[in-house]
């Protein structure tokens, strides 16, 4: 009986131990991607007539989900059961759908979001350059990393492992250069749950001598609460209006993990009370001279965005997250969400028609 007891014992010893390595693990290895970090500007093309006031451009925005999340993916983050994509070839398919949807579109600009560039949930598929090479016509590219985790060894079963995203960027017109700068995040334990957060700034510039400063991101979404995605939105307003004070004409899309047309559960019917990241955003926190402009039709309403806890279906939480912030000298023509049916991610495109007044 004692020999057994003190077997148990030692196993216990030893799984504490090997637990207490692996926390250091992630703690150690966790680092931020430098702030401020001067982004490459990947030119396959520069021939193209200068962006300029008076036309109409379409940016479209597109979380990807990181290949995975078909219409009949789960997620377990999202209280879900599923951790990584399916296999290499559902990665594929899934990102070559994804983009194909965008080119159908025929955007201008074209942000992308949830991109792996190498990641044990993807199947160590580099998306960006696969995106890249689906994308000609768009010849401006420009990649900012969004984080470098280190291996989450859970769930048991299936790893999210360790993975490396961010945000792309893609013009038919001349970036002359690109920055990313890193968002507030939550400290402690909570920060290698959320990992790292950025924006990507591009600047385009216009034949009237200003610029169209192009912000691609994506706020935090697994937070204790959801308030740190109103302080992510405050220093990128800061960032827009000091730019639009300055002449130059502010544009952002993205991933705003917020419920950006205030009341998603009444319009999509799926009460969204459980879910701390999807809340509206105060209207009192948005600055004189920019507004956000939620992609919506009110004869046919669609969604942006579904919960993953399930596959797609009509007990779906659905909520539009995915939208765009316009400086006062830009015109908004129109916004709408494209329907696909959440095939390819757990979200749908978006577009925005616009005019540079």
């Amino acid at each position: 009986m004692k020999t057994i007891f003190r077997i148990l014992l030692i196993l216990l010893v030893l799984v504490l131990l090997a637990l207490a390595c692996y926390v250091g693990y992630v703690f150690l290895t966790y680092y931020r991607v430098e702030d401020n970090l001067p982004l490459e500007v990947e030119k396959t093309s520069t021939e193209s007539d200068p962006a300029d006031v008076g036309e109409t451009y379409r940016l479209v925005s597109y979380n990807i989900g990181f290949g995975a999340y078909s219409d009949d993916y789960s997620f377990f983050m999202d209280g879900g059961t599923e951790s990584r994509a399916r296999s290499k070839e559902a990665v594929y398919e899934n990102v070559g759908g994804a983009i194909a949807a965008a080119k159908e579109a025929e955007p201008d600009f074209l942000f992308l979001q949830e991109v792996d560039i190498d990641g044990t949930r993807s199947y160590h598929v580099d998306e960006y350059v696969y995106a890249c090479s689906l994308l000609p016509e768009l010849g401006q590219r420009v990649f900012a990393q969004n984080y470098d985790s280190p291996y989450l060894f859970w769930p048991l079963l299936e790893p999210h492992g360790a993975n490396q995203a961010g945000q792309a960027t893609f013009s038919r017109y001349d970036i002359s250069s690109a920055l990313r700068r890193s968002l507030p995040i939550e400290d402690g334990f909570m920060k290698l749950v959320d990992l790292d957060r950025c924006y990507s700034v591009s600047r385009v510039p216009l034949e009237n001598g200003r610029e169209l400063v192009l912000y691609n991101f994506h706020l935090s979404a697994y937070t204790s609460d959801g308030t740190i995605a109103e302080e992510q939105l405050k220093m990128l307003f800061a960032d827009m209006s000091a730019e639009y004070a300055a002449g130059n004409y502010a544009i952002a899309g993205g991933d705003f993990n917020k419920d950006i047309l205030g009341n998603s559960s009444e319009i999509f019917g799926v009460s969204g009370e459980a879910y701390t990241w999807a809340q509206p955003i105060p209207p009192e926190l948005v600055p004189e001279g920019l507004t956000i402009v939620a992609p919506f039709d009110e004869a046919d309403p669609v969604a942006s965005c579904r919960n993953a806890d399930r596959p797609y279906g009509p007990d779906n939480y659905l909520v539009t997250v995915d939208g765009f912030i316009v400086s006062g000298n830009v015109t908004v023509v129109d916004a709408q969400v494209i329907d696909t049916a959440f095939r390819w991610s757990d979200h749908n495109p978006v577009y925005m028609d616009f005019v540079l007044n």
